[in-house]
Protein backbone atom coordinates (compact mmCIF):
# COMPACT_ATOMS: atom_id res chain seq x y z
CA UNK A 1 0.00 0.00 0.00
CA UNK A 2 2.75 2.39 0.76
CA UNK A 3 4.51 1.93 -2.54
CA UNK A 4 1.23 2.55 -4.29
CA UNK A 5 0.47 5.55 -2.92
CA UNK A 6 3.86 6.97 -3.43
CA UNK A 7 3.29 5.95 -7.19
CA UNK A 8 -0.31 7.94 -6.90
CA UNK A 9 1.80 10.84 -5.29
CA UNK A 10 4.53 10.73 -8.46
CA UNK A 11 2.29 10.60 -10.80
CA UNK A 12 0.81 13.55 -10.16
CA UNK A 13 4.45 15.34 -10.10
CA UNK A 14 4.58 14.19 -13.28
CA UNK A 15 1.50 15.89 -14.46
CA UNK A 16 2.65 18.93 -12.54
CA UNK A 17 5.99 19.19 -14.47
CA UNK A 18 3.92 18.11 -18.16
CA UNK A 19 1.24 21.03 -17.42
CA UNK A 20 3.92 23.69 -15.97
CA UNK A 21 6.59 23.33 -18.98
CA UNK A 22 3.78 22.40 -22.06
CA UNK A 23 1.14 24.89 -20.29
CA UNK A 24 3.59 27.63 -21.56
CA UNK A 25 4.12 25.70 -24.61
CA UNK A 26 0.18 25.78 -25.24
CA UNK A 27 0.17 29.42 -24.45
CA UNK A 28 2.73 30.73 -26.81
CA UNK A 29 1.51 29.19 -29.04
CA UNK A 30 -2.39 30.32 -28.34
CA UNK A 31 -0.79 33.72 -28.52
CA UNK A 32 0.83 33.34 -31.63
CA UNK A 33 -1.64 35.23 -33.85
CA UNK A 34 -1.91 38.12 -31.22
CA UNK A 35 2.02 38.96 -30.19
CA UNK A 36 3.27 38.29 -33.77
CA UNK A 37 2.32 40.56 -36.46
CA UNK A 38 4.79 39.50 -39.55
CA UNK A 39 6.81 36.50 -40.76
CA UNK A 40 10.17 37.74 -38.66
CA UNK A 41 8.04 37.74 -35.23
CA UNK A 42 6.12 34.55 -35.30
CA UNK A 43 9.36 33.23 -35.97
CA UNK A 44 10.56 35.05 -32.96
CA UNK A 45 7.94 33.57 -30.97
CA UNK A 46 7.87 29.63 -31.97
CA UNK A 47 11.82 29.98 -31.57
CA UNK A 48 11.20 30.75 -27.87
CA UNK A 49 10.11 26.92 -27.40
CA UNK A 50 12.17 25.42 -30.26
CA UNK A 51 14.82 24.05 -27.80
CA UNK A 52 12.08 22.68 -25.25
CA UNK A 53 8.69 21.93 -26.49
CA UNK A 54 9.78 18.58 -27.92
CA UNK A 55 11.40 17.20 -24.53
CA UNK A 56 8.28 18.71 -22.18
CA UNK A 57 6.08 16.29 -23.92
CA UNK A 58 7.77 13.65 -23.02
CA UNK A 59 6.66 14.04 -19.54
CA UNK A 60 2.92 13.43 -20.92
CA UNK A 61 4.44 10.07 -22.20
CA UNK A 62 6.13 9.51 -18.96
CA UNK A 63 2.81 10.09 -17.20
CA UNK A 64 0.83 7.91 -19.41
CA UNK A 65 3.13 4.66 -19.06
CA UNK A 66 3.69 5.23 -15.29
CA UNK A 67 0.09 4.90 -14.91
CA UNK A 68 -0.34 1.89 -17.37
CA UNK A 69 2.81 0.41 -15.52
CA UNK A 70 1.92 1.61 -11.58
CA UNK A 71 -2.80 1.15 -11.96
CA UNK A 72 -2.93 -0.98 -14.93
CA UNK A 73 -6.96 -0.64 -13.76
CA UNK A 74 -6.77 2.80 -13.64
CA UNK A 75 -5.64 3.43 -17.21
CA UNK A 76 -7.88 0.77 -18.59
CA UNK A 77 -10.62 2.47 -17.33
CA UNK A 78 -9.44 5.87 -17.92
CA UNK A 79 -8.64 5.41 -21.87
CA UNK A 80 -11.99 3.04 -22.60
CA UNK A 81 -14.31 5.85 -20.58
CA UNK A 82 -12.39 8.74 -22.32
CA UNK A 83 -11.28 7.40 -25.55
CA UNK A 84 -12.87 10.15 -27.81
CA UNK A 85 -11.66 12.47 -25.55
CA UNK A 86 -8.25 11.52 -25.32
CA UNK A 87 -8.04 10.69 -28.82
CA UNK A 88 -9.23 14.54 -29.93
CA UNK A 89 -5.88 15.46 -27.50
CA UNK A 90 -3.87 13.00 -29.53
CA UNK A 91 -4.83 14.35 -32.94
CA UNK A 92 -4.25 17.83 -31.83
CA UNK A 93 -1.18 17.03 -30.52
CA UNK A 94 0.18 15.53 -33.56
CA UNK A 95 -0.70 18.47 -35.38
CA UNK A 96 0.97 20.97 -33.40
CA UNK A 97 4.39 18.35 -33.28
CA UNK A 98 3.60 18.62 -37.57
CA UNK A 99 3.73 22.44 -37.52
CA UNK A 100 6.72 23.17 -35.09
CA UNK A 101 8.57 20.82 -37.62
CA UNK A 102 7.17 21.42 -41.02
CA UNK A 103 6.84 25.31 -40.93
CA UNK A 104 10.62 25.99 -41.24
CA UNK A 105 10.85 23.21 -44.06
CA UNK A 106 9.79 25.39 -47.05
CA UNK A 107 10.93 29.03 -47.57
CA UNK A 108 8.12 30.75 -47.76
CA UNK A 109 5.75 33.08 -45.42
CA UNK A 110 2.93 31.48 -46.56
CA UNK A 111 3.68 28.05 -46.02
CA UNK A 112 5.08 29.17 -42.26
CA UNK A 113 1.77 31.45 -41.42
CA UNK A 114 -0.39 28.02 -42.72
CA UNK A 115 1.83 25.93 -40.19
CA UNK A 116 1.36 28.90 -37.28
CA UNK A 117 -2.64 28.96 -37.65
CA UNK A 118 -2.72 24.96 -37.07
CA UNK A 119 -0.49 25.49 -34.16
CA UNK A 120 -2.71 27.88 -32.97
CA UNK A 121 -5.63 26.52 -33.19
CA UNK A 122 -4.11 23.29 -31.84
CA UNK A 123 -2.89 25.03 -28.69
CA UNK A 124 -5.75 26.26 -27.94
CA UNK A 125 -7.88 22.78 -28.40
CA UNK A 126 -5.57 20.86 -25.73
CA UNK A 127 -6.02 22.95 -22.42
CA UNK A 128 -9.63 22.94 -23.12
CA UNK A 129 -9.72 19.31 -23.74
CA UNK A 130 -6.90 18.39 -20.11
CA UNK A 131 -9.31 20.39 -18.50
CA UNK A 132 -12.11 18.44 -18.77
CA UNK A 133 -10.51 15.20 -18.31
CA UNK A 134 -8.92 17.03 -14.98
CA UNK A 135 -12.42 18.36 -14.26
CA UNK A 136 -14.13 15.33 -14.26
CA UNK A 137 -11.69 13.29 -12.06
CA UNK A 138 -12.42 15.56 -9.50
CA UNK A 139 -16.77 15.37 -10.69
CA UNK A 140 -16.55 11.76 -11.08
CA UNK A 141 -17.86 9.39 -13.83
CA UNK A 142 -20.91 6.69 -14.62
CA UNK A 143 -18.48 4.39 -13.20
CA UNK A 144 -19.91 0.96 -12.72
CA UNK A 145 -18.93 -2.13 -11.35
CA UNK A 146 -19.84 -4.51 -13.60
CA UNK A 147 -19.18 -8.70 -13.48
CA UNK A 148 -17.17 -10.11 -16.16
CA UNK A 149 -19.20 -13.21 -17.45
CA UNK A 150 -22.25 -11.90 -17.06
CA UNK A 151 -22.14 -8.55 -18.28
CA UNK A 152 -24.60 -7.43 -14.74
CA UNK A 153 -23.78 -4.70 -12.85
CA UNK A 154 -22.51 -5.66 -9.14
CA UNK A 155 -24.85 -3.94 -6.15
CA UNK A 156 -23.27 -1.12 -4.11
CA UNK A 157 -23.18 -3.64 -0.85
CA UNK A 158 -21.67 -6.69 -3.02
CA UNK A 159 -18.83 -4.67 -4.72
CA UNK A 160 -16.07 -5.92 -2.06
CA UNK A 161 -16.84 -9.57 -2.12
CA UNK A 162 -17.02 -9.16 -6.43
CA UNK A 163 -14.18 -7.93 -7.62
CA UNK A 164 -11.80 -10.88 -8.17
CA UNK A 165 -14.67 -11.18 -11.16
CA UNK A 166 -15.83 -8.01 -11.66
CA UNK A 167 -14.39 -5.03 -13.62
CA UNK A 168 -14.99 -1.14 -13.37
CA UNK A 169 -16.42 0.21 -15.65
CA UNK A 170 -17.46 3.46 -17.32
CA UNK A 171 -21.39 3.29 -18.58
CA UNK A 172 -21.29 6.83 -19.84
CA UNK A 173 -21.10 8.06 -23.23
CA UNK A 174 -19.04 10.90 -24.20
CA UNK A 175 -21.28 13.55 -23.59
CA UNK A 176 -21.33 12.41 -19.67
CA UNK A 177 -18.39 13.83 -19.57
CA UNK A 178 -19.38 17.77 -20.84
CA UNK A 179 -21.12 19.20 -17.97
CA UNK A 180 -21.05 23.23 -16.60
CA UNK A 181 -18.41 22.34 -14.21
CA UNK A 182 -15.65 20.25 -16.30
CA UNK A 183 -16.68 22.98 -18.94
CA UNK A 184 -15.70 25.40 -16.11
CA UNK A 185 -12.31 23.37 -15.39
CA UNK A 186 -11.60 23.64 -19.30
CA UNK A 187 -12.33 27.33 -18.97
CA UNK A 188 -9.96 27.70 -16.56
CA UNK A 189 -7.07 25.54 -17.53
CA UNK A 190 -7.42 27.04 -21.06
CA UNK A 191 -6.85 30.54 -19.49
CA UNK A 192 -4.26 29.78 -16.80
CA UNK A 193 -2.17 28.29 -19.75
CA UNK A 194 -2.89 31.44 -22.14
CA UNK A 195 -1.37 33.77 -19.02
CA UNK A 196 1.46 31.36 -18.42
CA UNK A 197 2.54 31.34 -22.36
CA UNK A 198 2.19 35.58 -21.77
CA UNK A 199 4.65 35.62 -18.82
CA UNK A 200 6.94 33.21 -20.33
CA UNK A 201 7.25 35.11 -23.64
CA UNK A 202 7.30 38.30 -21.33
CA UNK A 203 10.38 36.39 -19.70
CA UNK A 204 12.31 35.20 -23.24
CA UNK A 205 11.39 37.74 -25.92
CA UNK A 206 12.93 41.82 -26.09
CA UNK A 207 11.18 44.23 -28.39
CA UNK A 208 7.56 44.22 -29.70
CA UNK A 209 6.77 40.96 -29.09
CA UNK A 210 7.65 41.27 -25.45
CA UNK A 211 5.76 44.37 -25.31
CA UNK A 212 2.63 42.62 -26.53
CA UNK A 213 3.07 39.81 -24.54
CA UNK A 214 3.65 41.79 -20.97
CA UNK A 215 0.52 43.82 -22.35
CA UNK A 216 -1.22 40.35 -22.52
CA UNK A 217 0.13 39.02 -19.07
CA UNK A 218 -1.74 41.23 -17.18
CA UNK A 219 -5.49 41.03 -17.79
CA UNK A 220 -4.87 37.13 -19.13
CA UNK A 221 -3.76 36.22 -15.27
CA UNK A 222 -7.06 38.44 -13.83
CA UNK A 223 -8.89 36.56 -15.94
CA UNK A 224 -7.14 33.15 -15.02
CA UNK A 225 -7.64 33.79 -11.42
CA UNK A 226 -11.27 34.65 -11.50
CA UNK A 227 -12.07 31.09 -13.96
CA UNK A 228 -9.59 28.97 -11.68
CA UNK A 229 -11.15 30.23 -8.49
CA UNK A 230 -14.38 29.98 -9.30
CA UNK A 231 -13.42 25.92 -10.61
CA UNK A 232 -11.71 25.17 -7.71
CA UNK A 233 -13.64 26.46 -5.00
CA UNK A 234 -16.88 24.81 -6.43
CA UNK A 235 -14.84 22.10 -6.76
CA UNK A 236 -14.06 21.85 -3.29
CA UNK A 237 -17.70 22.59 -1.90
CA UNK A 238 -19.41 20.39 -3.96
CA UNK A 239 -17.40 17.51 -4.85
CA UNK A 240 -14.99 16.78 -2.56
CA UNK A 241 -14.67 15.37 1.20
CA UNK A 242 -11.02 15.73 1.71
CA UNK A 243 -10.09 17.96 4.27
CA UNK A 244 -6.41 18.24 3.31
CA UNK A 245 -7.63 19.11 -0.52
CA UNK A 246 -7.75 22.40 1.37
CA UNK A 247 -4.28 22.73 1.65
CA UNK A 248 -3.07 22.53 -1.93
CA UNK A 249 -6.06 24.65 -2.80
CA UNK A 250 -4.97 27.81 -0.49
CA UNK A 251 -1.80 27.45 -2.26
CA UNK A 252 -3.07 27.56 -5.81
CA UNK A 253 -4.45 30.60 -5.00
CA UNK A 254 -2.10 32.42 -3.04
CA UNK A 255 0.12 31.94 -5.59
CA UNK A 256 -1.97 32.84 -8.66
CA UNK A 257 -2.72 35.91 -6.99
CA UNK A 258 0.79 36.78 -6.20
CA UNK A 259 1.07 35.84 -10.33
CA UNK A 260 -1.79 38.21 -11.22
CA UNK A 261 -0.23 40.74 -8.65
CA UNK A 262 3.22 40.91 -10.39
CA UNK A 263 1.98 40.56 -13.83
CA UNK A 264 0.45 44.31 -13.41
CA UNK A 265 2.57 47.24 -14.97
CA UNK A 266 2.53 49.01 -11.83
CA UNK A 267 4.82 46.14 -10.08
CA UNK A 268 5.86 44.23 -12.69
CA UNK A 269 8.26 41.14 -12.04
CA UNK A 270 8.30 38.77 -14.63
CA UNK A 271 10.58 36.23 -13.29
CA UNK A 272 8.66 35.73 -10.28
CA UNK A 273 5.21 36.28 -11.45
CA UNK A 274 6.53 33.34 -14.23
CA UNK A 275 7.86 31.34 -10.91
CA UNK A 276 4.36 32.39 -8.92
CA UNK A 277 2.11 30.85 -12.27
CA UNK A 278 4.19 27.44 -12.01
CA UNK A 279 3.42 27.29 -8.10
CA UNK A 280 -0.56 27.70 -8.82
CA UNK A 281 -0.40 24.99 -11.68
CA UNK A 282 1.49 22.56 -9.11
CA UNK A 283 -0.92 23.57 -6.37
CA UNK A 284 -4.18 22.91 -8.66
CA UNK A 285 -2.56 19.73 -9.81
CA UNK A 286 -1.80 18.54 -6.06
CA UNK A 287 -5.42 19.52 -5.71
CA UNK A 288 -6.82 17.69 -8.17
CA UNK A 289 -5.12 14.73 -6.82
CA UNK A 290 -5.85 15.49 -3.14
CA UNK A 291 -9.74 15.85 -3.83
CA UNK A 292 -9.38 11.95 -5.85
CA UNK A 293 -7.68 10.41 -2.83
CA UNK A 294 -8.59 7.64 -1.95
CA UNK A 295 -9.85 6.85 -5.50
CA UNK A 296 -7.97 7.01 -8.30
CA UNK A 297 -11.29 7.66 -10.66
CA UNK A 298 -14.37 8.75 -8.10
CA UNK A 299 -17.96 7.13 -9.61
CA UNK A 300 -20.78 9.69 -10.10
CA UNK A 301 -23.29 6.72 -9.81
CA UNK A 302 -22.05 5.16 -6.39
CA UNK A 303 -19.08 6.27 -3.92
CA UNK A 304 -19.08 2.18 -3.84
CA UNK A 305 -18.44 2.04 -7.27
CA UNK A 306 -15.61 4.33 -7.54
CA UNK A 307 -11.95 3.14 -8.30
CA UNK A 308 -9.64 3.09 -5.21
CA UNK A 309 -5.71 3.17 -5.14
CA UNK A 310 -5.23 -0.10 -3.50
CA UNK A 311 -7.68 -1.71 -6.30
CA UNK A 312 -6.16 -0.30 -9.28
CA UNK A 313 -2.63 -0.85 -8.19
CA UNK A 314 0.02 -3.45 -9.81
CA UNK A 315 1.55 -6.01 -7.47
CA UNK A 316 4.50 -4.96 -4.99
CA UNK A 317 7.11 -6.52 -6.90
CA UNK A 318 6.24 -4.50 -10.32
CA UNK A 319 6.37 -1.42 -8.01
CA UNK A 320 9.42 -2.06 -6.47
CA UNK A 321 11.30 -2.80 -9.32
CA UNK A 322 9.80 0.58 -11.12
CA UNK A 323 10.83 2.82 -7.92
CA UNK A 324 14.60 1.28 -8.36
CA UNK A 325 14.43 2.30 -12.38
CA UNK A 326 12.66 5.62 -11.58
CA UNK A 327 15.36 6.40 -8.36
CA UNK A 328 18.60 5.96 -10.27
CA UNK A 329 17.19 7.27 -13.42
CA UNK A 330 15.38 10.74 -12.52
CA UNK A 331 18.23 12.46 -11.13
CA UNK A 332 20.21 12.18 -14.27
CA UNK A 333 16.38 13.46 -16.20
CA UNK A 334 16.12 16.45 -13.94
CA UNK A 335 20.24 17.82 -14.23
CA UNK A 336 19.61 17.33 -18.37
CA UNK A 337 16.53 19.65 -18.32
CA UNK A 338 18.11 22.07 -15.55
CA UNK A 339 20.82 22.23 -18.57
CA UNK A 340 19.04 22.53 -20.79
CA UNK A 341 17.08 25.30 -19.75
CA UNK A 342 20.24 27.25 -18.90
CA UNK A 343 21.98 26.60 -21.96
CA UNK A 344 18.98 28.23 -23.59
CA UNK A 345 18.20 30.99 -20.88
CA UNK A 346 19.15 34.30 -23.10
CA UNK A 347 16.05 36.06 -24.76
CA UNK A 348 15.24 35.84 -28.12
CA UNK A 349 15.21 38.75 -30.48
CA UNK A 350 13.33 39.33 -33.98
CA UNK A 351 16.85 40.45 -34.99
CA UNK A 352 18.02 36.80 -33.77
CA UNK A 353 16.37 34.83 -35.77
CA UNK A 354 16.08 33.39 -40.21
CA UNK A 355 13.10 33.79 -41.80
CA UNK A 356 14.73 32.35 -45.51
CA UNK A 357 15.33 28.40 -44.38
CA UNK A 358 13.81 25.84 -46.27
CA UNK A 359 13.52 24.54 -49.42
CA UNK A 360 12.27 26.44 -52.55
CA UNK A 361 9.13 25.46 -53.22
CA UNK A 362 9.22 26.32 -57.17
CA UNK A 363 11.94 23.60 -56.69
CA UNK A 364 10.45 20.87 -55.06
CA UNK A 365 9.61 18.37 -57.77
CA UNK A 366 7.42 15.37 -57.28
CA UNK A 367 9.36 11.81 -57.86
CA UNK A 368 12.91 13.16 -57.24
CA UNK A 369 15.31 12.22 -54.60
CA UNK A 370 17.84 14.47 -53.15
CA UNK A 371 19.98 11.41 -52.30
CA UNK A 372 20.48 10.40 -55.77
CA UNK A 373 21.98 13.83 -56.83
Amino acid sequence: MTLSILWFVLIAVLWTVYLILEGFDFGVGMLLPLVAKDDRERTQTVRTIGPHWDGNEVWLLTAGGATFAAFPEWYATMFSGMYLALFLILVCLIIRVMALEWRSKVATARWRKAWDWAHSISAWLVPLLLGVAFANFVQGMRIEVVDVATGTVIDPTLVDQSLAGATHQMTGGFLSLLTPYTLLGGLAVLAVCLAHGAQFLALKTTGEVHDRANAIAAPATIGATVLAAAWLIWGQFVYTTNVLAWIPLVVAALAIIASAALSQSTLRREGMSFVASSVAIAGTVAWVFTSMAPAVQKSSINPAYSLTIDQASSTNATLTVMTIITACLLPIVLIYIFWSYWMFRARVGAQDVETQTGLLLKKVRVGENFLAG
